[in-house]
């Protein structure tokens, strides 16, 4: 399976409150690839949980176009959501009945033979504790017991919005294998989140919005590489140091100790220009930039201009 499984273009919602209007999705081009992860980031309201609530057809949008599987939504949302499995809300289960008892009541509804409850138990990890009351489940069981329940119908789209929400650190870590092994199966999952270390552990590819607006997306990798290659310096003589780099082009700061330069793309340009004036580094370490410094450059600055950053690919 290629191309796009998600793909909206200038999406924009709007509710009402007792302000006016306010905007939750603001000229959305969201594009999510067939096959693994793909990370949908931003801040608490930014609009991810009204994008995906549009997708899945439990909200309409003022304006703009959505695709699923290459078919228009909602016109046609009747044939392709039997393709989608969707964790939105907390689903509903039995307390008092075993975890495989309820998704053996789930799976008659859908008209799924019983063989397949242990089939998506045994994908979650829950196999052993299917004759467990779900009851008795911790947070992170309940929520894997809910992804099992979404792949009783085979789906190849799913989404989860803030599955780790509330989950203790054990808890995070079985969803996130989970997910993991789920995107290594030729599943596309959505992951909307805002904890961006497990997201960066799991995503293949990522899309950051920021008041309804998409500020970056491509591959994790790309993303990251987005934000600003600093490098840490040792050096006998900072201040002199300093302002040979700044001379140079650079942006140095003092931290401690050490000097950092942002905007090196060659580290090496580092040691060139301060061997030259008779300086020799005794430290030259690069500071690779991770999602969350990027997340919360992109999301800082979309706040403090109110303007989208187009940096998407």
């Amino acid at each position: 399976m290629g191309g796009l499984v998600i793909e909206t273009r200038r999406l924009r919602k709007t509710y009402r409150n007792r302000r006016g209007r306010q905007v939750a999705v603001d000229d959305l081009d969201l594009a999510v690839p067939a096959g693994g992860v793909h990370g949908f980031l931003g801040p608490n309201g930014s609009g991810k949980t009204t994008t995906i609530r549009m997708l899945l057809g439990l909200a309409r949008p003022d304006r703009g176009t959505m695709r699923l599987f290459d078919r228009p939504v909602p016109d046609e949302l009747q044939e392709t959501i039997r393709r989608v499995g969707a964790i939105v809300e907390q689903p509903k289960f039995f307390p008092g009945f075993t975890g495989r008892r309820n998704l053996s009541l789930l799976a008659g509804t859908i008209g799924q033979p019983r063989s397949k409850v242990d089939e998506v138990l045994d994908v979650v990890g829950l196999r052993e504790r299917g004759g467990d009351r779900y009851g008795g489940y911790s947070l992170g069981m309940r929520q894997r017991l809910a992804i099992a329940a979404t792949l009783l119908k085979d789906p190849d789209l799913l989404i989860l919005d803030e599955p780790t929400n509330g989950l203790d650190p054990a808890g995070i870590r079985e969803i996130r294998e989970t997910i993991r092994e789920l995107g290594s199966t030729g599943v596309t999952v959505l992951l909307s989140s805002h904890i961006l270390a497990e997201v960066q552990q799991v995503c293949d590819s990522v899309s950051i919005i920021g008041r309804g607006r998409l500020l970056a997306a491509g591959p994790v990798s790309d993303v990251v590489g987005r934000g600003a290659t600093v490098a840490r310096v040792g050096v006998a003589e900072p201040e002199r140091a300093a302002a040979l780099l700044t001379a140079a082009g650079m942006e140095v700061r003092r931290e401690g100790p050490h000097l950092l330069a942002d905007g090196v793309d060659d580290p090496a340009r580092i040691t060139r220009t301060l061997a030259e004036a008779g300086l020799f580094v005794s430290e030259l370490t690069p500071l690779v930039a991770d999602l969350e410094t990027v997340f919360l450059e992109l999301t800082e600055d979309a706040a403090l201009t109110n303007q989208p950053l187009r940096l998407a690919r």
